[in-house]
């Protein structure tokens, strides 16, 4: 079965932002929140250095839209086991590019934000 494909910026910001977005709540707030640009933060703890927890953020660019996911940051063993396909989407150590809507990648990086949350729960760091 093909791969659903738009190259529509907005649809693909859209998709990515509606992810981001379940994880609002809680200390996770969002700070921003246009067309452009979605960011979701959490209170400044000890292990966050007294400084807010920048958790993610959707961000439309010029070439692609960026899905900003900290979590694989701070804990770089939750990028084991996924696919090359979403490897290759990777710019640096926690940016994930994408031109186009891709379902089923857009799924697995749901889950891997999802694993990313309670990673954060586990250390304390979001409740």
């Amino acid at each position: 079965m093909p791969v659903k494909t738009q190259t529509d910026f907005p649809a693909v910001h859209a998709s990515l932002r509606a992810i981001m977005q379940k994880y609002e709540g809680g200390s996770l707030q969002v700070t921003a929140d246009t067309p452009d640009n979605f960011e979701l933060v959490g209170p400044a703890t000890e292990l966050s250095r007294g400084r807010e927890l920048w958790f993610g953020a959707v961000q439309t660019r010029k070439k692609y839209v960026s899905y900003h996911l900290m979590a694989v940051y701070a804990f770089p063993e939750l990028l084991e086991g996924i696919s090359p396909a979403l490897k290759k989407r990777m710019q640096g150590k926690a940016c994930f590019n994408f031109k186009t809507v891709d379902d089923k990648l857009f799924k697995e990086l749901a889950r891997l934000t999802g694993r990313g949350y309670r990673r954060f729960m586990k250390a304390k760091m979001i409740d």
